[in-house]
């Protein structure tokens, strides 16, 4: 029997994108532009986050590892240790959003988390 009083742990994709995230001190350092998914285990690999930019124009996107993000229900966002320069730091992606696995790791190395897919 399931604990009907929990909050669902589960969110759908048009939820998430749009929620803001916030830096270890409150900052709020960008939001979710979209999420990555791996097709195959079905985990969500990282999370596409925009910076700046007004009405859409102008932004720039870093991925930040999933597992880097914690949802604080009080915020109504996502929280990090990862500040905005850590962020920025990330290595340059390719041309698209599912690069290579050695982009990937070079991502996760990065951030110091572990790998999504072990």
């Amino acid at each position: 029997m399931t604990d009907q009083t929990t909050p669902a742990s589960l969110v759908s994709s048009d939820n998430v994108n749009g929620t803001a995230v916030f830096s270890a001190d409150g900052t709020e350092i960008g939001h979710i532009d979209h999420l990555m998914i791996d097709k195959k285990s079905g985990k969500v690999a990282y999370a596409v986050m925009g910076f700046g930019g007004f009405l859409g124009m102008g932004e720039e996107h870093y991925p930040v590892p999933w597992n880097a993000l914690d949802y604080d229900p009080a915020r109504d966002g996502f929280m990090t240790n990862i500040d905005e320069a850590t962020v920025k730091g990330a290595p340059e992606r390719t041309d698209r959003w599912d690069s290579d696995r050695a982009w990937q790791e070079r991502t996760f190395d990065h951030y110091g988390v572990p790998y999504y897919w072990l």
